[in-house]
């Protein structure tokens, strides 16, 4: 939650940021890019070493070091600062995300993981729709460095419940060394692509830093594949690698937030830039996401113990697809989104009903997909899924921002680039087709989705040990079958 609300309430305080440190609108952009890569790039690694060092251990470091460089930010001098130590809380972001995970695994049998993991999507709910507000008010009256200066005594808060419910390390006899060809490999990869899809609203698709940072993604993917596939100590097992509930997934919560961060781009420049609607307006038409998706969550936790991973899964994303598509509907020439001139009683009602949609069919999806994730993690591999989920929720959002930004966004000429930074005039008659595209990405995961279990979890046998169960303090086995 602390992690959510960071990221909100910072884009309420960037234009003030920007004033105080006379900062342009490049290096303003980087204040949020910086933390992207470092998070995205690092998040997969970091569970590996919880999995090596233990999750306590990596969840009490990254709180502390977050607290750190929060303080940091707030006592800046210039951008510069702010860049770099934004940098550096996006690598204690990522210490942390993997374990808040993992540590779940020996809290709660599998039958019982889609309550804790509802209460977590409904507290990133609560995050988003209290983080603009707060941030708001605490720029109003305390200026941007406040926004900063509350995540330190939160931060402290954590740190001290997680010295009062310390788990042990994993024992160390037969525990492999860490592989830091493989771990450098990929975070370079996942930081060249995340900085590609970032670039994407200023260059476009069909630009050559865009075919080139994409080429090269791909490239140094395709060589952290083969020293995977070479290496006796792999930072993705096999066993990860082979499981299809894990991989399907993850692919599922990568296409989903793609759609949806995307939906929610564009429906905010149709609101606010089209519409005509202040930013307050705009986010309480929003409201009904939020709502839902908080109140979404526990209802997909008592779903999923009833009913299957697949059916509840393909329930959520179909609700997602309804959502986005019609925040489609309601666009140009039909009243809604994107045509000032007939917004009526239908288009209210439209919008709100798709937001509804979207909130409740992302609940669903994540508490099901996540529970999914750490439900099957492999013995010993708990953190180094968390990461590839956390991965996935965090390269999702920067490719359905790049499609819709692509798709919207006029290709400009240099000029125009070095006049507006990266802000360009969008198009407001590609709001319905960018909506469609995106509609299609989400409708994507109804093929992974189909792959998932079909019986609910059921919990573990009385006669196994929790660390045995739940894989924190196992060392992996290549050919254990996992259920």
């Amino acid at each position: 939650m602390i992690v959510a609300l960071d990221g909100t309430v910072l884009m309420v305080a960037q234009p003030s940021l920007q004033r105080d440190l006379d900062a342009s609108m490049t290096q303003v952009q980087w204040t949020s890019t910086a933390y992207l890569l470092a998070v995205a790039a690092l998040l997969v690694i970091a569970g590996r070493l919880g999995d090596r060092y233990g999750h306590s251990r990596m969840l009490f470091t990254g709180v502390l070091g977050f607290a750190a460089a929060s303080a940091g930010i707030a006592l800046a001098p210039g951008v510069g600062w702010v860049i770099a130590l934004r940098a550096a809380q996006g690598v204690f972001g990522a210490l942390l995300q993997p374990a808040t995970l993992a540590l779940l695994r020996p809290a709660y049998p599998a039958d019982r993981l889609g309550t804790p993991l509802a209460i977590r999507t409904s507290a990133i709910g609560v995050a988003a729709a209290a983080g603009p507000v707060l941030g708001g008010v605490l720029v109003a009256h305390l200026g941007w460095r406040a926004v900063f200066w509350i995540n330190v005594p939160v931060a402290l808060a954590i740190g001290a419940l997680t010295l009062a419910v310390w788990t042990p390390a994993p024992s160390r006899t037969g525990t492999r060394r860490l592989n830091l060809t493989g771990a450098t490999l990929l975070a370079t990869a996942l930081a060249i692509l995340v900085h590609t899809l970032s670039g994407i609203p200023a260059h476009g698709w069909t630009t050559a830093p865009t075919w080139a940072g994409l080429a090269a993604a791909a490239g140094v993917t395709v060589a952290f594949v083969g020293h995977e596939r070479r290496t006796a100590h792999p930072l993705v097992a096999p066993a990860v690698a082979r499981s299809v509930p894990v991989t399907a997934s993850v692919a599922i919560l990568l296409v989903t937030t793609g759609g949806m961060f995307g939906a929610l781009f564009v429906a905010t420049f149709s609101l606010q830039d089209i519409r005509g609607l202040d930013p307050l307006a705009s986010g309480l038409s929003a409201l009904p996401l939020t709502a839902l998706m908080v109140l979404g969550a526990p209802v997909a936790g008592a779903a999923l113990r009833r009913y299957s991973p697949r059916s509840t899964t393909l329930v959520g994303t179909v609700l997602v697809i309804l959502g986005i598509g019609g925040l489609a509907v309601s666009g140009p020439g039909t009243g809604g989104l994107s045509h000032p001139a007939s917004v009526g009683t239908w288009a209210v009602t439209a919008t709100a009903f798709a937001f509804a949609a979207l909130g409740a069919g992302f609940a669903t999806v994540m508490v099901t997909a996540t529970a999914t994730v750490v439900g099957e993690a492999p013995p010993g591999y708990a953190g180094v899924i968390g990461g590839l989920k956390q991965t996935a929720v965090n390269v999702g959002p920067a490719l359905g921002i790049a499609i819709a930004a692509g798709m919207m966004t006029p290709r400009p000429s240099t000029a125009t680039l070095q006049a507006a930074g990266v802000t360009q005039e969008m198009s407001a008659s590609a709001t319905t087709p960018t909506l469609m595209v995106l509609t299609g990405l989400s409708a994507l995961a109804l093929l992974p989705a189909s792959l998932l279990p079909t019986q609910s979890p059921r919990s573990t046998e009385p006669h196994t040990t929790p660390l045995d169960t739940h894989g924190i303090h196992a060392v992996a086995e290549p050919e254990r079958s996992v259920t």
